[in-house]
């Protein structure tokens, strides 16, 4: 009985814990919301105001009114999409052969790939912008796209995926069926990996889609920016700051994060499942 109520003891605790960290984890999504329904004066005034206010669809008119929001979302849209289905393709294409296949220099080649990987992104800027320039490529979209197409971490991670979810027998047996390289990725490998892409695409789509220093670096026409660099905008406008617009900019930011966050973690949990029924 002793141990039965201990056990009881640490559960209602375990689940207190859990409840308190959900509550602190989305305060701030919440606080986002009561600041994108009032005004500036409001969002300051003591006591603070912690229930919803009437002054949204006024901050959503200022909002439209100050940037091409539709547009630049377009753009981080583009960039955020073709980023990350690139981002899939290439990774994992190199980690397959990087996991399941012997050749020569892999070893060397991996090695190079993690110096790469510990590298900050901070010191590609320069090099990457004078690339960029001499390409001609300063300006479009191209700038954003293509250098993001492959990355070492996605390589990694895959790698370190494949290595323990994809079973040389199944390999093998798609050779005895004649199977060649490209069928055994695309019919053996990738079916098998489904959420560790899943949870790669999250990731990627979340770091392209937040990025900001590199669209405000490249992308020097000021009409054609992505969705951070033009919420950027918002800050000082007429001299001062409207932070009920500037949160309500912020909050339908966050509308696709959403839908993909929702979209790949029900792919992952659906596929571990699967897994573990099958177990």
């Amino acid at each position: 009985m002793a141990s039965l109520k201990g056990s009881g003891r640490r559960g209602i605790g375990l689940h207190l814990s859990l409840i308190v960290g959900v509550v602190l984890s989305a305060f701030p999504f919440y606080w986002a919301v009561i600041m994108s329904t009032h005004t500036t004066t409001e969002i300051f005034s003591y006591p603070p105001k912690l229930l919803p206010g009437t002054h949204f669809l006024e901050n959503v008119r200022s909002l439209f009114d100050n940037i091409d929001f539709f547009g630049s979302m377009f753009n981080s849209l583009l960039v955020a999409c073709s980023v990350t289905f690139l981002v899939l393709f290439f990774d994992s294409l190199a980690a397959f052969v990087f996991a399941k296949f012997e050749f020569p220099g892999r070893k060397v080649l991996f090695a190079l790939l993690m110096v790469i990987f510990m590298v900050p992104t901070q010191l590609q800027v320069i090099p990457q912008f004078v690339i960029m320039a001499k390409i001609g490529w300063i300006g479009s979209m191209s700038a954003l796209i293509v250098p993001a197409a492959a990355n070492a971490f996605g390589i990694f991670w895959m790698r370190q995926y494949m290595r323990s979810a994809i079973h040389d027998e199944l390999l093998d047996a798609s050779k005895l069926d004649g199977a060649g390289f490209l069928r055994q990725y695309w019919h053996v490998a990738l079916p098998v990996v489904r959420p560790g892409l899943a949870f790669l695409g999250i990731f990627t789509f979340m770091g392209q889609w937040n990025d900001y220093a590199w669209p405000l670096i490249a992308l020097t026409n000021p009409d054609n920016v992505t969705l951070q660099v033009a919420l950027s905008q918002l800050n000082g406008v007429h001299g001062t700051t409207d932070y009920g617009m500037v949160m309500t900019g912020a909050l339908l930011a966050l509308v696709p994060l959403l839908i993909v966050f929702a979209v790949g973690a029900r792919q992952i949990i659906g596929d571990l499942g699967k897994g573990a029924v099958r177990g």
